[in-house]
């Protein structure tokens, strides 16, 4: 998510500060780190045209939003392994084995294979998958580019995080919120966990509001860091996110907490949802999630009646069975207590009206129809496909000035499993050509095993990369990509926010390391349509983009600190909200319309097995990574140095294994091993599987993928029927049926190291 801002930006435009005096023969550059996926403002050093330290920005607002990941990085992109130049494959796919070749002979060969991929199977024959909190963004050129050749099969790591909250947030008010962290009352974190060295940003927002006075409660089944500090702490069974909502709901209803009169004028289908909830008594939550009646209810009285409250984005309720439901009951809890597009609680933004957003950079509009309904996964998991969001196209026009909102990149996306099923030659057309950028896909969606036999069975797979990672491992081509320290960015909030920031270029990219711009740029001349993408240089693009403020690109990056429209509340009393309705939609026409049930529900696990005993969850990052990246920083592997997975001491006892065990966790998919640390902070029966883990320093090529074959969480997640969310098509992975069991190979014993762990659990 992005770094929160304040919610009048003029403060930050106000701060009084001067910027730190440098040594002889140092320059600054101000700069949006891309370390991970909050852009923090940070200052860069530079010395004889390299960058030697990051360190945190002069203005107060941001002074103290930096990590351990932005200050290591100029060293960590500065690695010796980094690529730095085109590399061809040498022998078969997966081989490991690759030649230095010019970008000339790259891009020439990919365009000439890519158009025969597309003349015998059909522009849908190629998928591209990028996550655009690695690469800063792509600008929208991929799906631009896409657009105009025909193909809608773009995938993204976003359908499981931040993306699909943001489509499915639109099927209740049409738009994304975020929350006013400087002024609310009560801040509600639902297995959300953000720490000094992650989330900083959030982690600084959610401590100053604590410390005038915010209430802070925290679901989790884990005493996280976050629990420890909470007001009030539920411990709900993983997976259960939406069963507790539904319990607020009902103390909220019963007891008349809610905001009536916003009820009566503002949304349609309450009665409906009161039956809905009526479902749920007390009870039954406390046995759905574990929790003590009277806690849920005393906690849905704080949230409801302590005035303005947020419920942050959280990429824990993004990945469960019941992730529709649960997202779209964050989103009632919201509007139904009179929190949305108010001073504290959640604002509906909207677009920059000065700024070319990204959203009209795809060029949506350049993609037939006919292509469009051809997307993978939009039959029967449509929520946020173009089938599933096509009916917002008028009142997004309505209320936010054009007809295509990408919110966060995630929406209009295929769904990943039926992309991967169909490049595996499981789908209902095939898909042959597959390119990545700044994405390690292998590893970053589920059913590892599957996306394994996909890129196996391509025609052409191309990589824009900065590290040998173990999907590039398979690629044709892999092309050197440049870093956030080497080039300009217009920060635009992912298309969220309407306040936009900018990041200067503080070094030349090493040996012909180029951008996503440049990328894309080559990818459209190399299809014989350069007039897809007519700049010559990212600057022209910028100021393209810019203007509409009356300044050039170079002006505002060297005088602006953060460009925003001033801020407004309840313009849905102007406009209405983003949906067909005009209103607050509880009850979904949309989703109604989708064959879907319109309002909110819970599915329960399927029946228990008992060769798989315990419950895992994964996605949770260590303070020193982000996703699967950083391994190769020495500093960051001292930190923690081998995947641990977490147990109490009495599932461990029960399982036959002890702290400081080498232990392998299985399931019905696949296997990984780690070590295990002990952690009294979890709760029985429950398992922390890392996420991200492979070895840079291990065997490359694809009988080791570099350990990812030993140690990728992606081996256990599961993308079958019963593990999937029916209207958006992702997976479960807050809940996963498992076993721990003694690891019996001692084959790597000799080069993994025994770590210590730390409390509480993370």
């Amino acid at each position: 998510m992005p770094a929160p801002v304040p919610f009048d930006p003029q403060e930050i435009v106000d701060a009084k500060y001067e910027e730190r005096p440098t040594r002889e023969g140092v320059t600054t550059k101000r700069l949006i780190c891309a370390a991970c996926d909050i852009a923090c403002s940070v200052v860069g050093e530079v010395q004889k045209g390299r960058v030697t330290k990051i360190r945190s920005s002069d203005n107060p607002i941001f002074k103290d939003n930096i990590c351990m990941k932005g200050i290591v990085a100029p060293k960590g992109l500065a690695h010796p392994n980094r690529i730095l130049h085109p590399l061809k494959r040498v022998g078969e796919r997966g081989s490991g084995k690759f030649e230095q070749v010019t970008w000339e002979e790259a891009m020439s060969d990919i365009g000439s294979r890519l158009k025969k991929i597309v003349a015998e199977h059909g522009p849908e024959a190629w998928a591209v998958s990028t996550s655009q909190w690695n690469t800063s963004t792509d600008h929208g050129l991929g799906r631009r580019v896409m657009n105009h050749v025909g193909s809608p099969n773009w995938i993204s790591g976003v359908a499981l995080c931040a993306g699909n909250t943001a489509a499915v947030n639109r099927f209740t008010y049409g738009w994304f919120p975020f929350g006013d962290f400087s002024s609310t009352n009560c801040i509600v974190l639902m297995g959300h966990n953000p720490r000094r060295h992650s989330w900083t940003p959030l982690y600084n927002s959610i401590r100053s509001a604590q410390a005038r006075g915010a209430k802070l409660i925290v679901m989790d089944p884990r005493r996280s860091s976050s629990a420890e500090r909470a007001d009030i702490w539920l411990p709900l069974k993983a997976g259960s996110d939406a069963a507790m909502m539904f319990g607020w709901l009902k103390v909220i209803i019963d007891e008349e907490l809610y905001d009536k009169e916003f009820v009566a004028n503002w949304t349609i289908g309450f009665e409906e949802l009161r039956e809905r909830v009526n479902e749920y008594p007390l009870d039954r939550v406390a046995e759905l999630t574990g929790c003590d009646p009277e806690m849920i209810a005393e906690a849905a009285r704080v949230y409801a009646t302590s005035g303005p409250s947020i419920i942050p984005w959280t990429p824990i309720t993004d990945m469960q069975r019941n992730s529709t439901s649960g997202i779209r009951l964050q989103t009632i809890l919201r509007s139904i207590c009179g929190y949305v597009d108010v001073p504290g609680g959640e604002l509906l933004q909207g677009f920059n009206p000065d700024i070319v957003n990204e959203s009209t950079i795809e060029m949506h509009h350049a993609l037939s129809d006919e292509q469009k309904m051809k997307q993978l996964g939009s039959k029967d998991h449509p929520a946020f496909t173009y089938r599933g969001q096509l009916a917002f196209r008028e009142p997004t026009k309505r209320v936010y000035g054009q007809e295509y909102a990408n919110l966060v990149t995630g929406c209009h996306m295929a769904t990943p499993s039926e992309t991967f099923k169909a490049m595996a030659g499981e789908g209902e057309y095939p898909v042959k050509a597959f390119f990545f950028l700044g994405n390690n896909p292998l590893m970053s969606y589920a059913n590892m095993p599957l996306i394994h036999k996909a890129m196996m069975n391509q025609d052409l797979i191309v990589s824009h990369e900065q590290f040998m990672t173990p999907s590039a491992q398979l690629a044709d081509y892999i092309l050197p990509a440049d870093s956030w320290l080497e080039r300009p960015w217009i920060h635009d909030m992912f298309g969220w926010m309407s306040t936009i920031r900018f990041s200067e270029k503080a070094m030349d990219p090493p040996g012909e390391c180029k951008s996503t711009f440049e990328f894309w740029k080559q990818v459209a001349g190399a299809l014989d349509m350069p007039e897809v993408v007519p700049w010559d240089t990212i600057e022209d693009f910028y100021d393209y983009r810019v203007e509409a403020t009356g300044k050039s690109f170079a002006d505002l990056i060297s005088d602006t600190e953060v460009y925003f429209k001033k801020p407004a509340f309840k313009t849905y009393e102007k406009t209405g909200f983003a949906t067909p309705s005009g209103k607050v939609e509880l009850k979904s026409s949309l989703l109604e319309e989708l064959g879907f049930d319109p309002l909110p529900y819970f599915r329960e696990d399927p029946p228990h097995d008992k060769d798989y005993p315990l419950k895992m969850f994964t996605g949770v990052r260590e303070d020193p990574f982000f996703q699967t990246g950083h391994r190769h920083i020495p500093e960051m592997r001292a930190r923690c140095p081998e995947p641990q997975i977490y147990l109490n001491e009495k599932t461990a006892k029960a399982a036959g294994v002890a702290e400081g065990d080498w232990v392998t966790v299985e399931n019905q998919l696949g296997s990984v091993k780690a070590l295990l640390a002990i952690k009294d902070a979890m709760p029985d029966d429950l398992v922390r599987v890392p996420h991200g883990w492979w070895k840079p320093e291990m065997a490359q090529g694809n009988g080791s993928l570099s350990g990812a074959w030993d140690y990728s969480d992606a081996q256990l997640c599961r993308d079958d029927p019963d593990y999937l969310d029916l209207e958006q098509g992702i997976p479960h992975l807050k809940g996963i049926p498992c076993r721990v069991v003694p690891f019996t190979s001692d084959a790597s014993a000799d080069t993994e190291t025994k770590v210590e762990h730390m409390e509480p659990a993370e």
